[in-house]
């Protein structure tokens, strides 16, 4: 039989109506029973559990939203939308972090109400921090709480080398976030908002970002504009002072760590592992780098058909990640 703290996992699941946690927290249920010897029952299970997500997962399909207004013309090579499904919850936030995430999530939904008093809601939000701390990861999940459409500024197709053309096109960005609401993020933003004194400095990218702030102002649009930057000091300080709240994510700590590790291992059984000397394994690697080590972990286990990952195998992809980092950085101080 399944555990009682599994049973509760599972029937929390069901309450909220969260599909990829009920998926996980079944799949564990499953595994348990192969582990107690039950080979026949673990498959049935498995299989039950497959067909009810496939299900489930054509009637999303059919189900999902269509956008209002896909990208067209010019903005088709400017903006990609998405609509993410991913909520705070999912997004492993230090305290405060998550604190003020949940103010301006709150402030949205209560937009009539502050309006009826002359007041608006937070809509224009600066994330800082090391890659892989989860600043895209909170975008989607701003989107998802919201039931927003995600829309993703690419810089490749903003960024142009003739004389005004990017400042034009960074004005069609910002009339269809008048037009749309959603969730506009601007991803590695001090390709676009780097200071104007710098020494390599050039006019086009000066004109640029004065529009962007000059845009940015703007006190008409209902949208949420999300701007994340692994570099804040290369931030002209100007940029700054334009947003509602400018919100750093720090490398994360012991216990954040270690949250994630077991949020991303929840479909496979996890008994043998010493969460301790994984932990202080994984403590130099970025929440994404310590993500996707779980994910190779877990890969090892269900293809091995144990559906277990032992403390061994966690450290072995652990390790491999943090090599994989160590050889990506070599290899770009070489070409520096």
């Amino acid at each position: 039989m399944a555990t009682g703290e599994q049973l509760k996992a599972f029937l929390k699941s069901l309450e909220s109506g969260d599909e990829e946690r009920w998926y996980s927290v079944a799949l564990q249920m499953a595994a348990h029973e192969a582990r107690l010897g039950h080979a026949n029952l673990a498959r049935e299970l498995r299989d039950l559990i497959e067909q009810i997500r496939s299900r489930n997962a054509g009637a999303v399909r059919t189900t999902m939203p269509t956008p209002l207004a896909q990208p067209r013309g010019e903005l088709a090579g400017i903006l990609s939308v998405t609509y993410p499904t991913t909520l705070l919850r999912d997004v492993i936030l230090s305290p405060a972090v998550e604190g003020r995430l949940k103010n301006v999530v709150h402030e949205q939904r209560q937009e009539s109400k502050l309006q009826a008093h002359g007041l608006t809601p937070r809509s224009r939000l600066l994330l800082t921090g090391p890659p892989g701390c989860g600043k895209t990861l909170t975008a989607r999940a701003l989107a998802g709480e919201l039931k927003l459409p995600l829309f993703t500024i690419l810089l490749d197709g903003l960024i142009t080398r003739f004389m005004g053309e990017t400042a034009s096109k960074l004005r069609l960005v910002f009339d269809a976030i008048k037009r749309t609401r959603g969730i506009y993020l601007f991803d590695e933003f001090d390709a676009i908002a780097g200071k104007r004194a710098a020494a390599n400095d050039v006019g086009e990218i000066r004109r640029v970002l004065n529009s962007f702030l000059l845009f940015l102002e703007d006190p008409t649009f209902t949208s949420l504009v999300v701007a994340a930057t692994n570099h804040p000091e290369l931030l002209d300080p100007a940029v700054f002072r334009r947003f509602d709240d400018v919100i750093d994510f720090e490398p994360p700590s012991r216990d954040l760590t270690r949250a994630a590790l077991k949020m991303h291992l929840q479909i496979v059984d996890t008994t043998a592992v010493n969460w301790d000397s994984v932990t202080r394994e994984a403590a130099n690697l970025s929440l994404a780098d310590a993500v996707k080590a779980c994910e190779d972990a877990a890969k090892v286990a269900i293809l091995s058909d144990s559906h277990a990952v032992t403390t061994r195998s966690l450290l072995a992809t652990i390790r491999s990640r943090k090599r994989g980092r160590r050889m990506s950085a070599a290899a770009v101080k070489r070409r520096r």
